[in-house]
């Protein structure tokens, strides 16, 4: 197996929206499986088996750029604004990311500066991201955790990152030097990672492509295009015994979603319209993976699949056939795991979900 990129691991539905000004950007200056549903996992070492899962489409998009760390360091200091700067005109002069600039400034779209302003410039490691680089590879190629970058950068919805955006990269603990495998085989992913950092990044100018109905995957270097709101309800994915609940479980240890009873091979359904956000088997935990993107913050996920029958940015419908239930990934028994999330965080399915 051929040796992978920096670019190594995988995922599927939400992205990083950079609602900044645009300016022309410039180079920077000289297992014991859990009993939780969704606990980081492991992302798959090279040449460790593969879940099982029949997939539509077997890589995942972060595979498919590799990243080259390019991290500057920029040492703290004070900028005083000139008439004419623009936050990432600054972030342009120091070397700094615009978004972190503005969050250590207390600042809010639409960025207005004035002249004589003074903005602190947060000191750290910024990492220029490159066309068609995600979230998750960029993360992986520092072996830093990419919800760490998430926070440090205070990224929000859509999550899609900007060619030339400046990524702040949290100092990670000391460790010693290892190879690619290690740092791969250390590096942990989960549903929340695939959602914020499994897109790539793209230029402010780049047309979006509406999603479509064909189960043709999109280019790896073109981010989902996400429905504008959520229309309408959720309905089961498929029937079956409730086998686990959502919220913590005898052993303590959180459950995310619910996990119904179901004969293998059993066909699982969208549980409401919207894009498929990803579509494949590199959260170990879950196996064969689908999530769903249906606007308003709203996503579905389904996992232990034995066959996916979606790709990433396909327009799906209500009570769509999407794939077949099995035992991939940490399951030992066929069976459907399913989660409901509202602005990232895990909601209790059997709320917005009719009675049986």
């Amino acid at each position: 197996m051929p040796r992978l990129p920096f670019a190594f691991l995988s995922i599927g539905p939400l992205m990083l929206a950079a609602c900044i000004p645009a300016e022309a950007e410039r180079a920077a200056p000289t297992p014991v499986p859990p009993a939780a549903a969704d606990l980081p996992t492991p992302a798959p070492a090279p040449g460790a088996p593969p879940s099982g899962a029949d997939l539509a489409e077997p890589q995942p998009v972060w595979q498919a750029q590799q990243v080259t760390r390019n991290a500057q360091r920029v040492e703290p200091s004070t900028y005083v604004v000139h008439q004419g700067d623009t936050l990432r005109g600054v972030g342009n002069r120091t070397g700094a990311g615009s978004e972190a600039i503005a969050r250590a400034n207390g600042l809010l779209p639409p960025y207005a500066l004035r002249a004589g302003q003074r903005l602190t410039i947060p000191g750290g490691r910024y990492h220029l991201v490159a066309a068609g680089e995600t979230g998750i590879a960029i993360a992986a190629a520092y072996a830093v955790p990419w919800r760490a970058i998430v926070e440090a950068n205070g990224l929000s919805e859509p999550y899609t990152l900007r060619r030339g955006q400046r990524l702040l990269l949290p100092e990670a603990a000391p460790t010693r030097a290892a190879s690619l495998e290690q740092r791969a085989a250390a590096f942990r992913i989960d549903i929340d990672d695939v959602l914020t950092g499994g897109q790539p990044a793209v230029a402010d100018t780049t047309p979006k492509i509406a999603a479509k109905a064909s189960a043709r995957p999109l280019p790896a270097n073109v981010p989902i295009t996400e429905p504008a709101r959520f229309a309408g309800s959720f309905v089961w994915p498929v029937k079956g015994a409730i086998l686990s609940r959502f919220g913590p479980g005898e052993s303590g240890a959180k459950n995310n979603g619910i996990d119904i009873s179901v004969a293998e091979g059993t066909p699982f359904r969208a549980a409401a319209d919207g894009v498929v956000a990803y579509a494949g088997d590199k959260v170990a935990v879950f196996g064969g993976l689908v999530l769903i993107n249906h606007g308003g913050g709203w996503v579905s996920a389904y996992g232990h699949a034995a066959r996916v029958d979606v790709v990433r940015g396909q327009k799906v419908k209500q009570g769509q056939v999407i794939g077949l239930t099995g035992d991939t990934g940490y399951a030992s028994k066929p069976k459907l795991h399913f989660e409901l999330r509202k602005d990232r965080l895990p909601v209790n399915p059997l709320g917005q979900l009719p009675s049986p």
